[in-house]
């Protein structure tokens, strides 16, 4: 290989990485992982699987716990062994293939490793160099260390969930599915990175203790900042409505319907010069010289009857020729997109190769996201679909720790591979 050509091997190649995550964070934290080219081993346990393995949808004629859409995306890239960690044999089994790795990440509450005799401490006897990162709510320390947390509520108790809401209404909404699980998930992954840097210039692993709710403390510094100086709340009356600009140098600044059903398109005027490719655009030569909307500070006073009158425009357009117009003419404009507009129709996603199909055991071939990441230097990565339950129990316990075929089988007998 020459310093020009590309390295076949992924980012990652020869990491091992010890899984035991559950939900949304965690396992969004090892799937990038797995993504660039780490070996993820996620270790399950029959009698209390995670419960995304059941989660909807499912294929019609499948049934869980291998075939969850949201499951087989999660925990791509991963090898699945079942493992009783509260059984002594288990327990060893686990603490063998600490030996031999690299990382381990858990999203459990605070106490529950350290019960199963899995404590950081404990783990660094077994390998002096591991990475240990929990991501628990609210970390490892504190009075509040023992209180379980879901992203949504972790959300909300970092203030995230109060920034949002629908114009005039005083109750917050809320950040779509679960937000703060991937952003949590995603700052554990950058984490780890960063500690295998330094595990390779002085050789000493570390632990990682993660906050989901101080990661979501971190993404309210505007709101934070905004309130310390100048003691504005930011969802105080004087704020805009929906999607209006707080910035006072833009208007239009909206989203507006477009033909069709919930079909919805963006378009912002940050100058004269933009409004009035607007009003070409539109066919509406007058807005310009109407004085409610001559001038940006007129359309920022008439911003009610401004966006009436775009809207009732827009509303008959197809969405995207329309934004292709206006983008023609240099007028910022989007269309809000949805899954299926992602998937099917987005030219960029498509010369991306945003989506991939990928085959899967139980549910055959399926449509699934790539990786988002391109390394121009190590642009290979790994390709699993998400592990059928167990599936690399003979991997793990007979190629990687040496069990032979008749211990592997007494394992399973006594309960240790639970």
């Amino acid at each position: 290989m020459t310093d020009s050509e590309p390295n076949p091997r992924p980012p990652l190649d020869g990491v091992r990485v010890i899984d035991f995550t559950w939900i949304v964070a965690g396992p969004t934290c090892t799937r990038l992982l797995g993504d660039l080219g780490a070996e993820v081993i996620r270790v399950e346990n029959q009698q209390t699987l995670d419960s995304i393995r059941f989660g909807r949808p499912h294929p019609n004629g499948f049934d869980p716990p291998d075939s969850g859409a949201m499951f087989n995306w999660l925990d791509r890239n991963k090898r699945s062994i079942t493992v009783n960690a509260r059984h002594p044999d288990g327990l060893d089994l686990i603490k063998r293939l600490i030996r031999i790795s690299d990382v381990l990440v858990e999203n459990y509450s605070s106490r529950i490793l350290e019960n199963w005799g899995l404590s950081y401490e404990e783990q660094q006897a077994e390998s002096p160099e591991i990475i240990y990162v929990s991501l628990s709510g609210f970390g490892h320390s504190g009075p509040q260390r023992d209180y379980s947390t879901w992203g949504p509520t972790a959300q909300a108790l970092s203030g995230l969930t109060s920034m949002s809401g629908m114009p005039e209404a005083p109750e917050p909404a809320g950040w779509g599915y679960s937000y703060l699980d991937h952003m949590a998930g995603f700052t554990a992954a950058a984490a780890i990175t960063a500690a295998l840097r330094h595990r390779r210039e002085t050789g000493q692993g570390q632990w990682i203790d993660l906050s989901q709710v101080e990661t979501g403390m971190a993404l309210t510094a505007p709101a934070t900042l905004d309130f310390t100086v100048n003691g504005r709340r930011y969802r105080d009356t004087g704020n805009p409505p929906g999607n209006r600009s707080v910035w006072p140098q833009a208007a239009p600044h909206n989203t507006y319907p477009t033909a069709g059903d919930d079909n919805w398109i963006m378009i912002t005027c940050t100058s004269d010069s933009e409004w009035e490719a607007f009003c070409e655009v539109s066919d509406h030569p007058h807005w310009r010289t109407d004085a409610r909307f001559a001038t940006l500070p007129a359309r920022l006073r008439h911003q009610d009857e401004l966006d009436e009158n775009i809207g009732s425009w827009t509303a008959g357009q197809d969405g995207r020729a329309l934004m292709q117009r206006l983008q023609s003419a240099d007028v910022p404009a989007g269309v809000v997109q949805n899954g299926v507009d992602l998937v099917v129709s987005d030219p960029q996603m498509k010369a991306r190769e945003w989506t991939v199909t990928r085959h899967h055991p139980v549910i055959g071939e399926h449509l699934t996201d790539g990786l988002q990441i391109r390394y121009s230097r190590t642009p290979a990565h790994r390709d699993l679909p998400g592990p059928e339950l167990g599936e690399a129990n003979q991997y793990v316990f007979g190629d990687l720790l040496g069990f032979s075929d008749d211990r592997i089988a007494e394992l399973q007998l006594n309960g240790a591979m639970g």
